[in-house]
């Protein structure tokens, strides 16, 4: 069974992003507990800076360096 992983993230309200899935799902999650450490510090003073996230590779990632890996 292959992983699912992560195509195209969109940006919401709050820390709120959706998500196109490879098996074709669009899902909502709300990112604001996984935010969490030193790294994270200025995407949660800024939502600015939150809104720049993408999605490379199957994982979430912003300029600077932070990201989520789905694994």
């Amino acid at each position: 069974m292959a992983l699912v992983r992560i195509l195209a993230v969109a940006p919401l309200a709050g820390f709120v992003v959706r998500l196109k899935l490879t098996n074709g799902e669009e899902i909502e999650r709300d990112l604001s507990p996984l935010l969490t450490g030193p790294i994270f510090e200025p995407i949660r003073l800024d939502e600015a800076r939150f809104r720049q996230v993408q999605a490379l590779e199957g994982t979430l990632f912003w300029p600077g360096g932070a990201d989520l890996c789905p694994d």
